[in-house]
């Protein structure tokens, strides 16, 4: 795999990803007072799907196209006017952005995403150590005053940025793994500071799925991390069983709000259906953790 996300925007790991993102922050909405997202691998934030990297790839053509034109790819997929509304709501707001008048041409990174659905009192911290993505998240958000970009290790900056003044919020880990399995133990002593600061926070973390067994010691590490609701959340379009290709990826939101679960169980239901390769995408979502609220 090459790790820089413009070969894969868009893609259906994407799908689950920012579905996911989008859930958590309409969750914050449901109250007035301001929330923060903090974006530890933030990336260059919007990425052209007409571009060389994206090219070379085009796994978007099986992720978010399909839920485009899902009868280009089975005739039993629903009509994209029939999606839940959560993915409808999703999709709309990526053929929104400017640029995409005339069809999907651009895919937004987290960041863009998560600025476009907050609201004006809600703030954005986005950190990426590549200088190259760094300056273009700069430009990208020069002009918002909500958002505020920091050029260096995410990992380091949640020391400084936690608890956000605002007290309420939402913390999204997408690392690239190039650290392959390594990358899990970093999570785990990035996660376990974080929860010690600002205990109350919403934390997110993205996974790629390639064999099973990769992955268990970090669920497992989830279910012992003192959080009172861990919910995790996957979508596979290959078997789990194989190093050499993106099989599936997941979702683990600690601190998750209340009912996130009857949330997502629809639009995982139809990713299934809509992305699904040479045979039938499969799907879990379960509490790993939860309190008598957690439904």
């Amino acid at each position: 795999m090459n790790y820089r996300h413009a070969y894969h925007a868009g893609n259906f790991a994407d799908v689950l990803k920012h579905t996911v993102l989008l859930a958590l922050i309409e969750a914050l909405q449901a109250k007035p007072t301001p929330f923060c997202v903090i974006d530890t691998h933030a990336g260059s934030g919007c990425y052209a799907l007409d571009s060389a990297e994206a090219g070379k790839t085009g796994e978007y053509k099986d992720g978010i196209a399909r839920l485009l034109f899902p009868d280009m790819h089975q005739t039993d997929a629903t009509h994209t006017g029939a999606l839940p509304p959560l993915l409808r709501r999703w999709l709309d707001a990526i053929l929104a952005l400017p640029g995409n008048e005339d069809g999907l041409k651009l895919y937004p990174g987290s960041p863009l995403q998560a600025a476009n659905a907050m609201r004006a009192e809600d703030s954005a911290q986005l950190c990426e150590l590549h200088p190259e993505e760094a300056t273009r998240l700069r430009e990208l958000f020069r002009n918002d005053h909500r958002v505020h970009v920091h050029e260096r290790n995410g990992y380091e900056a949640l020391k400084a940025l936690l608890p956000p003044k605002e007290k309420r919020g939402l913390v999204l880990i997408d690392p690239p793994y190039e650290a392959q399995e390594a990358e899990y133990r970093i999570i785990e002593q990035a996660l376990k500071a974080a929860l010690q600061r600002w205990p109350t926070g919403v934390y997110a973390v993205w996974y790629p799925i390639k064999q099973r067994s990769q992955v268990q010691p970090f669920l497992r590490w989830a279910q012992r991390s003192g959080s009172r609701r861990v919910l995790r959340a996957e979508l596979l379009v290959h078997p789990d069983d194989s190093p050499l290709r993106l099989n599936g990826s997941g979702m683990v939101i600690f601190n998750a709000p209340w009912k996130l679960d009857e949330t997502l169980r629809e639009p995982l239901r139809a990713m299934s259906r809509l992305l699904s390769k040479e045979r039938p995408a499969t799907w879990h979502l379960d509490w790993l953790m939860t309190d008598s609220t957690g439904g």
